[in-house]
């Protein structure tokens, strides 16, 4: 299991950075590991709503299905799955000021089956992977409340 954390300031309200990232749709736009991610479904954004996620990893594309699983004022949690590996991303937000919040991302990953045994060697990528996320979100965020 390989699990990642990061945490952010970002100048965002609460609220709305919380609705910006409920949609993982977004995360073309903040992961930089993510090639592609579609919405499952209609209706509105909820726990239970699905995307399918397309990512590059070391040259290789994968796709995981995520759903949310978790949803307040100041939490969000999903859950990613494939053949191969199932992730948890959780992310907690607290207001630092009416226009400034705090993001603590934490990614869990666990592979399955054979995959299991790359895992002390992909620790490093995952590693570089959230120094760039966290890089990337807050110029993602400031895009869409300027």
């Amino acid at each position: 299991m390989i699990i990642v954390e990061r945490t952010v300031v970002v100048a965002a309200p609460l609220d709305g950075l919380v609705a910006y990232l409920e949609d993982f749709a977004h995360a073309e736009e903040w992961d930089p590991g993510t090639v592609k991610c579609v919405r499952i479904g209609d209706g509105p954004v909820g726990v239970g709503a699905r995307w399918r996620n397309t990512s590059r990893f070391r040259g290789r594309e994968t796709e995981l299905v995520y759903r949310l699983v978790t949803r307040t004022g100041d939490r969000l949690v999903f859950e990613g799955e494939n053949k191969t590996a199932a992730t948890t991303d959780d992310m907690v937000f607290v207001a630092m000021s009416d226009a400034v919040t705090r993001l603590t991302y934490r990614a869990t990953l666990r592979f399955k089956g054979l995959a299991r045994l790359a895992s002390p060697f992909l620790r490093a990528e995952f590693d570089r992977l959230a120094d760039e996320t966290a890089a990337r979100l807050p110029i993602a965020v400031a895009a869409r409340f300027p």
